[in-house]
């Protein structure tokens, strides 16, 4: 396997120093990029949907828990389905404690088009905490372009509310979606990063095709 070139401590710090100029970059261009977004218009929500959740029946204002603010992850989960998606499932993995967001007066649920049991069923398996509700049975999924002719897809959508009137304030998905994750994150500041053949790695790097080494997180084992 091929190896980073190992320098001296003066000449890595001097390599360090000249990223370090291009990540504040590429951070001040993020912060003025959210700065951008602060300031998108919304769109009034007014049809009524119905969800299952924990606590039985609810609609999108039920799912505010109470908060300003939602962001809801539309998790790819079809009905009937017995191969749920390891790119959603590792997002998930991926989202710990609340409680910062419901600090910020935000509620972070996740929801799917299955219906409740079969999303019960798979959340004990995986052990996750994350409020999860069940579309199954509305036009939630049709309506905000997640179930799709080819099939259910992936996205993330932010909620806004006043009072009791409901306001879409952004949406996001793939490459938008991915950005999030704390473990790609991690990953790309590794010397071998994500190891994906569309990386840009110098020659010799370990390289898969993406998504290929992706599984659920008790599945791991099973493939080594």
């Amino acid at each position: 396997m091929a190896f980073p070139p190992v320098v001296s401590p003066t000449d890595w710090q001097a390599a360090r120093d000249a990223l370090l100029v291009k990540e504040k970059e590429a951070t001040r261009a993020l912060d003025a990029l959210a700065a951008v977004r602060r300031r998108l218009p919304v769109v009034e929500i007014a049809k009524d949907y119905v969800f299952d959740g924990p606590d039985g029946s609810s609609d999108l204002l039920d799912l505010f828990d109470g908060r300003r603010q939602l962001i809801v992850y539309h998790f790819m989960f079809s009905p009937g389905t017995d191969d749920p998606c390891s790119g959603c499932s590792a997002f998930t993995d991926n989202i710990a404690e609340l409680a910062h967001l419901h600090s910020r007066d935000t509620t972070f649920v996740l929801v799917s088009r299955a219906p409740r049991g079969e999303l019960e069923d798979f959340r004990t398996r995986m052990g996750w905490t994350v409020p999860w509700f069940s579309s199954y049975g509305s036009d939630f999924n049709e309506d905000f372009g997640l179930t799709r002719p080819a099939g259910e897809t992936f996205g993330l959508s932010v909620f806004v509310r006043d009072g009791e009137r409901i306001f879409r304030s952004y949406f996001t998905d793939r490459r938008g979606v991915d950005r999030l994750r704390g473990d790609f994150n991690l990953l790309d500041l590794t010397p071998y990063g994500r190891q994906e053949d569309w990386e840009d790695s110098p020659e010799g790097w370990p390289q898969t095709r993406p998504y290929t080494w992706w599984r659920l997180h008790d599945e791991y084992d099973q493939a080594s």
